[in-house]
């Protein structure tokens, strides 16, 4: 990534003493651990960091109705970017600011290319909205426990908007399937590569870049004022936008060739040790 020129430096943030007026995480794999859960240690750093006046916002790829739940228990009321940057949430008022939903002509016609190099996908729908639910097809694995409406007829997929297509391939890595559906529908839809198992087609130019963008500006704040931190393929654009990116340990290679800092992993309180490295 590029740094924007006009970065703070650790000592001499607007935020007294902290060195950044921003913080954005995403969540799965970054400040969530491998059990879900944020660890005290991290809390207690986050809680340091906000009360010497920065801002925190999580930029997930999950939907609102996938996040939800997750802020609450955090106590977390704040803005929250999710949907892969479609949506932009205000968790302490649960109400959805801003969304940005999926063409779905384009998207089929994306898929129909998509198809036509691999042969048939498994697919999965996040359907608008904050009770949105994710459709998901015969085939389709979903990781955890995570809610989800069953389709047989692929007319349901489109019978209401959408805010991103999951595809999975019985055979192609997730790499191999984001890289051939970016290369086949790229002029299409957007082609990230979220997690395992998660591969989705978004709204054309849509990132976690175009979603944290807005929510900083309600915020007051700037790309300049940003550190952020992620695991995933899908978290580069939020790098290239921040000022300062940091993966962590565990963090795909793709996003670790543009960290400006690694730093321990998610299960290792990594977002921690970087807080209170630079609030000490």
């Amino acid at each position: 990534m590029t740094d924007t020129g006009t970065a703070t430096v650790p000592g001499t943030g607007p935020a007294g003493g902290f060195p950044y007026r921003l913080i954005a995480t995403d969540l799965d794999g970054t400040l969530l651990r491998g059990d879900d859960t944020v660890s005290q240690r991290t809390r207690d750093a986050l809680a340091a960091a906000t009360a010497a006046g920065a801002a925190h916002i999580v930029v997930t790829g999950r939907a609102v109705p996938w996040t939800r739940h997750i802020l609450d228990d955090l106590g977390y009321e704040g803005l929250a970017v999710c949907g892969q940057g479609a949506q932009v949430y205000h968790a302490g008022e649960h109400r959805l600011l801003t969304s940005v939903t999926l063409d779905r002509q384009l998207a089929g016609v994306a898929l129909a290319k998509i198809e036509a190099e691999t042969g048939p996908l498994y697919l999965a729908a996040s359907r608008d909205g904050l009770e949105g639910d994710v459709l998901v097809g015969p085939g389709y694995a979903v990781g955890g426990d995570l809610p989800a409406v069953p389709f047989t007829d692929a007319s349901d997929l489109w019978s209401a908007p959408l805010n991103k297509i999951y595809i999975q391939h019985p055979t192609l890595s997730d790499d191999e399937l984001a890289d051939t559906a970016r290369r086949a529908a790229g002029g299409f839809v957007t082609v990230v590569m979220a997690g395992a198992g998660v591969v989705e087609l978004l709204p054309l130019g849509l990132s976690k870049a175009t979603g944290l963008s807005l929510a900083a500006r309600r915020l007051g704040l700037k790309a300049a004022d940003t550190i952020a931190f992620g695991d995933m393929p899908n978290d580069v654009p939020m790098f290239g936008w921040a000022a300062r990116g940091v993966a962590m340990a565990n963090a795909h290679e793709e996003l670790k060739a543009v960290a400006d800092e690694v730093t321990s992993s998610n299960d290792e309180d990594g977002i921690a040790v970087v807080l209170e490295r630079l609030s000490a």
